[in-house]
């Protein structure tokens, strides 16, 4: 039970890329952090929601993988680094071929996957191209 409480308390964060920034020293954090390990005590942190615009900093193409994966495959998975700073995983929904370092992307909300036949689907951010 405390599973899925936790999954519906991080919806915000993993729907709308909030995240937090120190307002001492300007860092930008994703996944949100409750003190900046930079200033610690001086540093004030403040609820911050990323554009999720950025730019593919490396990436893999995954060919073969888990069951509930494997009719995607083959996918584009990616570090991203937003335009304020902080880096995330994530799919970028493009032909493989096309991929590459430096590529601009913006967030898309897309499916996810899907617990079984009949079970919760879940969704989240993924990226796309920027043409």
């Amino acid at each position: 039970m405390s599973s899925v409480a936790r999954f519906w308390r991080k919806i915000p964060q993993r729907y709308n890329l909030i995240g937090s920034r120190c307002t001492n020293c300007g860092r930008y954090f994703f996944p949100p952090r409750s003190f900046c390990p930079d200033c610690r005590r001086t540093g004030k942190i403040e609820e911050h929601k990323f554009l999720g615009t950025g730019e593919v900093v490396t990436f893999t193409v995954v060919r073969s993988a888990s069951e509930q994966f494997q009719q995607m495959t083959p996918y584009v998975l990616a570090i991203v680094k937003l335009d304020e700073g902080p880096r995330l995983t994530a799919q970028v929904v493009c032909n493989p071929e096309e991929a590459r370092i430096g590529m601009k992307v913006r967030p898309v909300f897309r499916r996810i996957s899907a617990d079984g036949e009949s079970g919760v689907i879940h969704y989240g951010t993924k990226y796309v191209p920027v043409n």
